[in-house]
């Protein structure tokens, strides 16, 4: 089984996609992490890697490759990042979106990186409209666009705890059959 876990920036992406891996013993495979070392290794903020990337469009081809080909070669995987769901196409099974207002993510984001709220803000507006930009130019992808999620889910109603209760009882119910018929995903460049 491949679930997909996306969203924006302290949407509660990486703690739900863990807590969902540990409980199915799924593997857990990480964009944020990735990208996070692509950057690290440049000597760079996450924030000047995305400005690096409006640039330099290889930056993102080989994040988003090797999350697709964690999506084409996964089985029992959580596959979490922005993207996760569009990359993963016809080979997702369960795609779960997790949003929350933007003053909840960045409270969330200025906890975890220890950084002033008006700082983390700003930097998470830039970023989400960097990297809105780049998946319109290079995949014909509207980051905006929830049709293809299975669920969608506000993160700033629950808890930490509860959110990925929710989901382990929904990846729990999951039925392959109830897949037959379903749209497959079209219109995605996959030009890496």
């Amino acid at each position: 089984m491949l679930v997909t876990i996306s969203g924006p920036p302290g949407s509660g992406k990486s703690t739900t996609a863990a807590r969902i891996a540990e409980e199915f013993g799924f593997d857990h495979v990480s964009g944020g992490d990735t990208f996070r070392e692509m950057a690290a290794e440049r000597g760079l903020s996450p924030v000047e890697f995305n400005e690096l990337a409006e640039d330099d469009d290889q930056i993102d081809r080989d994040l988003d490759r090797r999350l697709r080909e964690h999506a084409v070669e996964g089985e029992q995987l959580v596959l979490e990042s922005r993207l996760a769901g569009w990359l993963a196409g016809e080979h997702a099974d369960l795609r779960i979106w997790l949003d929350a207002p933007l003053d909840v993510r960045v409270e969330r984001i200025t906890d975890r990186e220890e950084k002033d709220f008006a700082v983390a803000r700003e930097e998470t507006r830039r970023r989400e409209e960097s990297e809105a930009k780049r998946y319109a130019e290079y995949y014909d992808i509207d980051i905006g666009d929830r049709s293809i999620y299975d669920l969608v889910v506000n993160t700033g109603r629950w808890s930490e705890e509860t959110v990925p209760d929710l989901l382990i009882r929904a990846v729990d119910a999951y039925d392959p059959a109830t897949d037959e018929g379903k749209e497959p995903i079209t219109g995605v460049r996959y030009d890496f």
